[in-house]
């Protein structure tokens, strides 16, 4: 079936206030399913895995779709816990628009800020629906306030509730031609178009069809936020987020003839077909037995089948077109980021990032082998695992963001692989960057046949700028060809620093050097390049960098000495508190090393009373005796001679 319009939704919030619920209202209420699932049954449509049924969370994201009035709709189910943000950002890149719930009850969360900081710069258009206006507490004038001054002043409240905190309630949506709700629109896309508001004052009339066009535009810019209300559970503003999607929200209309596009955003892999890619389509048409090019892999290869997936089920569609979403089988190379044809016309935003890392051990040494290829396999679903396997101490590592991915991880080896395993305590995972300019120089013209000279400048780059590198030096002193295995071979050394752990905001030059048309050898500057790296990081210094979080307290005022005093003990920069009767509010910069557990030792002192959240706030400079050095894997590059035999006997197997 053809459809006019295809939009693609992400349903987002923190965890529990009530996406999955909503997904399923939204199935119901379009005629797309019979009868309601339920996450407390576990029978919701998009909560499919036996963990994610068995838990009531969602850990993986998750479409359906609805056809409604000539549109298409698919909708996209996210992870609300903070573990799984690595899911969310991924779907970021793919969507039209956005329903961001906030619970009228609890209000603006942790992850509630996050996520509109990250629709906000990925300029996604997003609908804020206030839910669960039905329970006790619930107070939408107070969140609308809170709303405008922690997130964002530029709102449009769409709609009214009466009898709210109770389960009679209703919600009644203005009327265009209330002068009243007029001159609301009026005032709220003047903030954001002050050409509608001189319109106005100059006399000309303003009509409710020219109020209506400001407000679209403004709302597919991402500069306007319509605020809707809703009670998922009851059904309650329902049929009216479906018709405000239908009537406002900016999809795709289909044109074949558009250059082929897509972006893949997931990954899963099935016991039958193997690895399944779900792709964004941004433009052209993909057919099954289409032969696909895919980056990662420098190649090309052949779809064997499209689905169009719906929860767990799924049905074969042939083709699909541009604006719509599917799965791809038959693309055994296939990585999530993938483009296939031109470039999509969306950015992503990093909303997850791991800052621990572990080890993973079976608890049978005989698995050892079907873990690492399990892992190998979880991976290429979620990247930000970032594996690594060191053969020589046979120890495998993954990167983590807190401890209920690891109660997952450990709940998806034992189900899908049947491996049980269990994790070493979590680490910091620290940086280095250069203290001052220094050189690093190799000469490797020794046992011959070989011949690769480098010279490297490294020096400090700005914060969060990562590996900066150039080149001054011209072909006939290195071929070029010679200079892209020097600019890899920096990469990868750069992943070990003097302490063992990955260097970053830094510059790194190539400023000197040469081959020799006879003795050098293609790999010879894979040998010499790793020695002048860490010959220059030596000569330069390097000082850790360790990761930090920005944390807000909520408590009473009772523990306010008590809870900077523990914010200091942990090195933290602590903000003046806010004092409001007999609570305050704090900000502090903390280390996440020091911090690992004070949630739970806040919650010991305040009875549970206290609110945190926190946040990744990046990276900053730390003493060696404060942080933590790592083991170093692998020949150490200065150790030449042993570095030399182990490169050549590498070159020559």
């Amino acid at each position: 079936m053809e459809h006019e319009k295809i939009i693609n939704i992400g349903i987002v919030a923190h965890v529990d206030a009530g996406k999955t619920t909503l997904t399923e209202q939204l199935l119901y209420r379009s005629g797309s399913l019979r009868k309601k699932g339920s996450v407390d049954e576990g029978t919701a449509k998009t909560d499919w895995l036996s963990i994610e049924r068995t838990r009531g969370i969602s850990v993986k994201s998750s479409s359906v779709r609805i056809e409604k009035e000539n549109c298409a709709i698919n909708i996209i189910d996210t992870p609300g816990h903070v573990d799984f943000n690595g899911e969310v950002e991924r779907c970021l890149s793919i969507l039209d628009c956005a329903v961001l719930l906030i619970s009228a009850v609890e209000g603006i969360q942790a992850q509630t800020e996050l996520l509109y900081e990250a629709l906000c710069q990925t300029k996604i258009p997003t609908i804020l629906l206030l839910n669960k206006i039905d329970r006790a507490g619930s107070n939408v004038a107070q969140l609308m306030q809170a709303i405008q001054s922690q997130l964002t002043p530029s709102i449009l409240p769409f709609q009214t509730v009466q009898q709210e905190g109770e389960k009679n309630c209703t919600i009644q949506t203005k009327n265009s031609k209330d002068p009243a709700f007029f001159e609301e629109c009026m005032l709220a896309l003047s903030e954001v178009d002050p050409t509608l508001l001189e319109t106005y004052l100059s006399g000309v009339p303003v009509s409710g069809e020219m109020i209506e066009e400001k407000f679209k535009s403004a709302f597919h810019q991402a500069t306007i936020f319509p605020v809707l209300c809703s009670s998922a559970s009851l059904g309650i503003g329902v049929d009216e987020l479906l018709a405000f999607l239908i009537k406002y929200a900016e999809g795709t209309v289909c044109t074949k003839s558009d250059p082929l596009s897509a972006i893949v955003y997931k990954i899963e892999h099935d016991k039958t077909m193997g690895k399944i890619a779900h792709v964004r389509m941004f433009g052209g048409t993909i057919k099954n037995r289409d032969s696909l090019y895919l980056p990662s892999a420098e190649k090309s290869e052949k779809v064997t089948q499209i689905r169009r997936v719906f929860g767990e089920k799924f049905t074969d569609i042939g083709e699909v077109h541009a604006g719509d979403i599917a799965a791809l089988c038959g693309l055994s190379s296939v990585q999530i980021g993938d483009v296939i044809g031109e470039s999509g016309k969306r950015s992503g935003y990093p909303l997850a990032v791991p800052l621990l890392k572990v080890q993973v051990l079976p608890d049978d040494k005989k698995d050892q082998t079907a873990l690492l290829s399990a892992l190998r396999e979880l991976c290429e679903e979620d990247p930000l695992l970032a594996l690594e396997y060191h053969s020589d101490e046979q120890e495998i590592q993954i990167k983590i963001t807190g401890q209920i991915q690891l109660e997952i991880i450990t709940a998806l080896l034992l189900e899908r692989y049947q491996i049980g395993a269990h994790f070493s305590d979590p680490s910091v995972i620290y940086k280095e960057t250069p203290l001052k300019m220094g050189i690093g120089f190799d000469a490797y013209t020794m046992p011959k046949p070989c011949w690769a000279v480098v010279r490297l400048q490294i020096e400090p780059g700005l914060p969060e700028s990562g590996l900066a590198y150039s080149s001054v030096v011209p072909n006939n002193a290195i071929f070029f060809r010679y200079q892209n295995h020097i600019k890899t071979s920096v990469q990868d050394t750069l992943k070990q620093g003097l302490y063992g752990w990955e260097v970053t905001d830094l510059k790194v030059t190539l400023i000197g050097g040469e081959h020799h048309t006879v003795h050098t050898h293609p790999m010879d500057f894979f040998v010499a390049t790793p020695t002048a790296v860490m010959d220059g990081l030596q000569n330069a210094g390097t000082t850790l960098l360790e990761p930090i979080i920005t944390v807000r307290i909520s408590a009473q005022k009772e523990f306010l000495s008590k809870i900077i005093g523990d914010l200091v003990q942990m090195r933290g920069e602590v903000d003046s508190p806010v004092i409001q009767g007999d609570t305050f509010k704090l900000e502090a910069n903390l280390p996440v090393a020091t911090s690992l557990d004070y949630p739970v030792k806040l919650a010991i002192l305040t009875s549970g009373r206290a609110l945190i959240s926190t946040r990744f706030a990046g990276y900053q400079a730390c003493p060696l005796h404060l942080g933590s050095t790592a083991k170093r894997r692998g020949v150490h590059p200065l150790d030449r001679a042993k570095w030399i035999l182990t490169k050549r006997n590498a070159m020559q197997e």
